[in-house]
């Protein structure tokens, strides 16, 4: 496990934990790692919902499918970040989302009934833990306003310009770089890709934006 500390120190759910610590909370936890295969599904929709996931290399997708098999994004987890844990904690028997590797992937799962709670052993940090937990929860239910925000607005062009200038404002500059290629955003806004390219390409004429693959620079 220590050879994936410099990742975990990232990682918002072991803020505050020293390295002796947060050696000892892995095996108290019961982490476990395992490896997937680009496209592989690390937990699937329906599935009972029981761990909480770390990204300790590679990326993954949160997805929704509905009945008619159109994708939805719904958040991106790159390295060190952590997904599935507010249903995790919530216990859910059926749940209602997929996590999909992007690329050939390091897991870290954890039983989130380990954290919430307490061993026979009274361990000092499992407070700390508990308590960035609650913060990384949240910390999502604000970015899930913000998808709301996004994909409310009527047209693809709003949608568009409203996830870009968020970006930006996260950036604190204009030029920016996002986490999806063309498809992706498409999945993520929910709309058509042909159409958000060729809405891409009129702003560009515009003078509104400048882009190139997954930068852009708003004018």
């Amino acid at each position: 496990m220590k050879k994936y500390f410099n990742i975990l120190r990232k990682c918002q759910l072991f803020d505050g934990i020293d390295d002796n610590d947060l050696f000892k909370m892995l095996t108290c936890l019961g982490a476990k790692v395992i490896e997937f295969d680009k496209k592989y599904t690390i937990i699937a929709e329906q599935s009972k919902a029981t761990y909480l996931g770390i990204v300790l290399s590679g990326s993954a997708d949160v997805v929704q499918i509905d009945y008619y098999g159109n994708r939805s994004i719904l958040s991106k987890v790159l390295t060190s970040e952590i997904f599935a844990e507010a249903f995790a904690c919530a216990g859910v028997q059926s749940i209602p989302i997929s996590v999909i590797a992007n690329e050939p992937s390091e897991i870290m799962l954890i039983d989130a009934s380990h954290i919430l709670h307490t061993c026979s052993n009274n361990c000092g940090f499992h407070q700390q833990l508990i308590f960035n937990l609650m913060k990384i929860l949240a910390n999502k239910n604000l970015e899930f306003y913000e998808r709301i925000e996004i994909t409310s607005k009527r047209t693809t062009r709003e949608k568009l310009l409203t996830y870009l200038g968020l970006q930006a404002k996260r950036a604190g500059s204009n030029q920016f770089y996002i986490p999806f290629n063309r498809q992706d955003l498409a999945d993520y806004l929910e709309v058509d890709r042909s159409g958000l390219s060729a809405e891409i390409s009129k702003l560009r004429q515009e003078g509104v934006l400048n882009s190139r693959k997954n930068q852009f620079e708003l004018l």
